[in-house]
């Protein structure tokens, strides 16, 4: 009886310690993930106050007009400078290169799950896991040793074009709107398409009338994603579009965008002048265009019917 009671004693007292290491655990996991929400809250809050006081600062001290900054072309880096050529050159670009790797990620996530998964899964997913990892400036020298070269001897013009700029960065969005198209189809229910066969649909007629309309709010949030990295994408783009600072009036004229003309101006001003501020102004308004396209993916999102 004595032996029993030890022993319950001692399995309690085990019990007991076993109780509070544990929630001296959670207590600790708790404060790591707490302390790591609260880094990005605060390092995302201080880069938007910090980003805003330097940009808006430009309209107030030197008495730049913020409607012709941003409707108006000639940048001298005065207070008469406008920035409408810049900004037409990132949406040009962001929206032609969607407009390239929409279809083609979008058909080969279809491919991957639906047509061949195993030479798919095999094959064409480490080639697009390989794209994701290739560095932008690798993009940049392919574009300048081949794409550009390629469209100067066939399609005209010096081939640093805003044309060049939307095949480079179309092939670098490609992995991201692929893989999450992947991911999106192949979180359809298989009941859904088993209904679609049995009701005697071709493989086809599933895929274009049934999959696709069922992943089309992902598929979009996909498109979206790739654009967003499109619009910030310096270092590739700068390589091969020309930056020259004015208004294109074609598809294979030389051009600039926000991120180019920041990289290549920035060295050159001196700080708290007139010209650095204008550039802290285009920086602004890239933060700002960031936050629309998460708005946009986060109402694509909430649409989701999967």
């Amino acid at each position: 009886m004595d032996n029993a009671q030890k022993t319950e004693t001692n399995n309690h007292r085990l019990l007991k310690k076993n109780g509070s290491s544990s929630k001296r655990n959670e207590s600790r996991g708790k404060v790591l993930v707490y302390s790591s929400a609260a880094i990005v809250i605060i390092a995302t809050l201080a880069i938007t106050i910090f980003l805003g006081y330097k940009g808006i600062r430009t309209f107030f001290v030197f008495d730049v007009n913020v409607w012709n900054f941003l409707t108006t072309t000639g940048w001298d880096g005065t207070e008469n400078s406008g920035a409408f050529s810049f900004i037409f050159g990132s949406f040009a670009v962001t929206f032609l290169a969607a407009l390239v790797a929409a279809p083609l990620g979008i058909g080969s996530a279809i491919f991957m799950t639906e047509i061949a998964k195993k030479w798919g899964q095999k094959v064409l997913q480490p080639v697009i896991e390989i794209l994701v990892g290739i560095p932008s400036v690798v993009y940049g020298l392919i574009g300048v040793t081949v794409i550009v070269p390629l469209l100067r001897d066939n399609v005209g013009g010096l081939g640093f074009s805003l044309l060049a700029g939307m095949i480079v960065v179309g092939v670098m969005i490609l992995p991201t709107i692929t893989s999450i198209s992947a991911d999106a189809i192949k979180a359809i229910p298989q009941d859904i398409k088993d209904a679609s066969y049995g009701l005697g649909a071709t493989r086809w007629q599933t895929i274009y009338k049934v999959i696709i309309p069922a992943a089309l709010p992902s598929l979009m949030t996909a498109i979206v994603l790739g654009m967003a990295r499109a619009f910030g994408e310096a270092l590739a783009v700068q390589m091969v579009i020309g930056n020259v600072k004015g208004l294109p009036e074609s598809i294979i004229d030389q051009a600039a965008t926000l991120t180019s003309i920041i990289t290549l101006d920035m060295p050159h001003t001196t700080y708290g002048s007139v010209h650095n501020s204008l550039l802290w102004s285009l920086g602004l308004f890239l933060l700002i265009m960031s936050y629309v396209f998460i708005i946009i993916i986060r109402v694509v999102s909430s649409r989701r019917k999967v």
